[in-house]
């Protein structure tokens, strides 16, 4: 099952941290936990200060669980240290799963 995660953020600067220090920091811990990043993106819209992930959990995971789990990890703990994680003001989630024809199926 993948997942589109999409993040707004406070301002440019919170965009362009989370996105090269702290995102890039969870690829590894989450693949840790058996999920999978298949992109990592920033709108390319300005004024819009998103973050786009899709991520694949292991079959016969439950996303929710995985994510309480690797939230409370200490791997995570380390993955956002030094960044206010006030400056995240929305995650929107969304669940897929990929059709026959889709190259990530």
């Amino acid at each position: 099952m993948y997942q589109l995660r999409t993040y707004t953020l406070r301002s440019a600067e919170a965009l362009h941290e989370y996105a090269t220090v702290h995102w890039t920091r969870h690829v590894p811990s989450l693949r840790a936990f058996g999920v999978t990043t298949h992109g990592i993106w920033t709108d390319h819209d300005t004024g819009r200060y998103r973050l786009v992930a899709l991520i694949a959990y292991p079959d016969g995971a439950d996303p929710a669980e995985l994510t309480a789990a690797f939230m409370a990890s200490p791997e995570f703990a380390a993955d956002m240290r030094g960044f206010d994680v006030g400056d995240i003001v929305d995650v929107q989630e969304v669940l897929l799963d990929a059709t026959a024809a889709s190259p990530l199926s």
